[in-house]
């Protein structure tokens, strides 16, 4: 299986998208500041993902899986940020939170799914 056939890889890149679209309409002065932080978070999500799966052991997997979890915890906190300085709407707000949580929830299932044998901790 590659990384592609992934659920969890084809909602990153979805996120990534989503991000991209809405950092399109921050200000310029934000474009060294949290456009690039946003993009920066949204990209290493599918890139752990991708990586992870390349390594072919179940701990290396599940180790890039949490670093994907963390770039997704950032996104998050880059979000309220940018809607704190009303940059993006509440709704919008709201929808990328809901998108983001369902991703948190996919990347989780996948290192319990990782770990289960294992006995780790997710």
């Amino acid at each position: 299986m590659s990384y592609r056939d992934l659920i969890a890889w084809k909602k990153a890149m979805e996120l990534v998208k989503q991000i991209y679209d809405v950092t399109d309409s921050l200000p310029q002065q934000e474009m060294y500041g949290l456009v690039s932080q946003h993009r920066r978070a949204a990209v290493s999500i599918p890139s752990n993902i991708a990586e992870g799966q390349a390594h072919y052991t179940n701990p290396e997997f599940v180790r890039f899986l949490r670093h994907a979890r963390g770039s997704l915890a950032e996104i998050e906190t880059q979000l309220l940020i940018a809607q704190e300085r009303g940059y993006i709407s509440k709704d919008k707000l709201n929808d990328l939170i809901r998108y983001t949580d369902e991703l948190g929830r996919v990347i989780s299932g996948l290192i319990t799914s990782m770990t289960k044998t294992k006995g780790e901790k997710s």
